[in-house]
């Protein structure tokens, strides 16, 4: 018999407009110019493109991709002391979006770093498609709902949304907009950043798109942004088999520092699952409700590193590896959130360009953009009956504000003015402001 208790476990879930004051009169779209899209007014959306049926390409290279950039990213946000959830999959369909819109150096930064294949959009298309469960947002969980021991796993629930918000006014070119629409089902949004309204709409449709489980997606955003590329994935998938056969029981866990506490422990025992060893580590899969999911836990040998289980090296031996086996299994419940600023990280895989004023996201629009902020919120339950987990992507792009100044004058005390011909330099009045409220 098997026995798992893991020190640390990883995760792995196997997983169109010009936009104006004034709508569009009715039936004028055909004299729109080939290259733009059709109008709207604050708070539309505007999709004039189906989302296209997925097409027979490949995503082995973008699933190699997934799995190559998760690790990489990982490996320089993760610490051995902090619980860590990121999405590699929702962060490459937001940055995939602004790929459709990048040009020269900018496309080829965001391609080598998130290792995106010339068909990128087709595969993200085709993996996103075969991944989902539904189109709509996911609904909201009942707060007063109980579990039985008997009670029958629910269908997973699997949703993915991608969303483009434009400042009104901002003219977005057609072939991006339709690459959006077709490939990621995304329309655009028009809202107004300078007025401060479109931060409230953007986390509507977060919290919307994640059953609430995540608030917000930006902490602010300036008056200079222009448009915002957004990314949401919510899961909710039952064990086949709950955690409720045995009951819970406290036992040790080792922190990566040496530390024991003492956690709750679920378990299973004596059940056929899926199992591998390799040289210091053991992992085992868990299946959910429908053998379409399932989540592999990464057990390191004791003072072994769970992130570096994460290699895509490791997780192809684990998969070569796996086997049916009788396992007996004592995984803790979680509970965590990861908020990222995706920017340094990003940057020091080798994606500067595309943050800097230098970008050229001439694709998108004619406005000179550059991403000023790149944000990415996860966070994931997991407990005797199942998994949620929810995640959102943000980028957010600019255009140049006002200079910052050279110097600051403030003429906040007692001054003296000269008003001068400037050509002779002649002082036609002079003085000095003591009180400027006297007269």
């Amino acid at each position: 018999m098997r026995s798992i208790t893991p020190l640390v476990a990883a995760l792995l879930v196997g997983a169109c407009t010009a936009t104006v004051p004034n709508a569009t009169p009715p039936g004028s779209q055909g004299s729109l110019p080939p290259d733009r899209a059709p109008q709207a007014q604050v708070g539309q959306l505007v999709a004039d493109v189906a989302r296209a049926v997925p097409a027979e390409a490949p995503v082995e290279e973008t699933v190699d991709g997934l799995t190559a950039f998760g690790y990489e990213l990982h490996d320089r946000i993760a610490e051995p002391s902090t619980n860590t959830v990121v999405s590699s999959f929702s962060i490459a369909l937001a940055f995939g979006m602004a790929r459709a819109g990048a040009v020269g150096v900018t496309a080829g930064e965001i391609d080598d770093v998130l290792h995106f294949a010339p068909d990128v959009h087709e595969a993200l298309n085709t993996l996103e498609q075969g991944i989902v469960s539904r189109d709509d947002p996911p609904p909201l969980p009942d707060p007063g709902a109980t579990r039985r021991p008997g009670a029958e796993p629910q269908p997973p629930i699997v949703a993915v949304a991608n969303g483009l918000f434009v400042q009104q006014g901002v003219e977005v070119k057609r072939p991006f907009l339709e690459i959006l629409a077709s490939q990621y089902g995304a329309g655009v949004r028009v809202v107004d950043f300078g007025a401060g309204t479109a931060k409230p709409a953007i986390d509507a449709w977060v919290r919307e798109q994640t059953a609430e489980r995540i608030e917000k997606l930006f902490d602010q955003l300036p008056p200079e942004t222009r448009v915002v590329l957004a990314n949401a994935i919510y899961l909710k998938a039952d064990w086949k088999v709950p955690f409720v056969k045995e009951p819970l029981t406290n036992g040790p866990f080792t922190l990566a520092d040496g530390t024991v506490i003492d956690v709750a422990m679920m378990r299973r025992v004596d059940d056929l699952m899926r199992y591998a060893e390799g040289d210091g580590w053991q992992a085992v899969e868990i299946p959910y409700a429908g053998d379409e999911l399932a989540m592999w836990v990464l057990v390191p040998e004791r003072g072994g590193s769970p992130a570096e289980l994460l290699a895509p090296s490791v997780l192809a031996e684990v998969e070569t590896a796996m086997t049916d086996g009788v396992v007996e299994l004592g995984l803790p419940r979680w509970d965590f959130a990861t908020d990222l600023d995706l920017e340094p990280p990003m940057t020091d895989l080798g994606m500067e360009i595309p943050f800097e004023p230098a970008a050229d996201f001439s694709g998108m629009t004619d406005l000179d953009l550059w991403i000023e902020q790149a944000v990415h919120r996860a966070n994931i339950t997991v407990d005797e009956w199942g998994t949620e987990a929810a995640a959102v992507t943000g980028l957010a792009f600019r255009v140049s504000g006002p200079p910052e100044p050279d110097v600051v004058v403030h003429a906040d005390r007692p001054f003296a003015f000269v008003l001068r011909h400037t050509p002779t330099g002649a002082p036609l009045f002079i003085g000095q402001v003591a009180d400027p409220t006297a007269e």
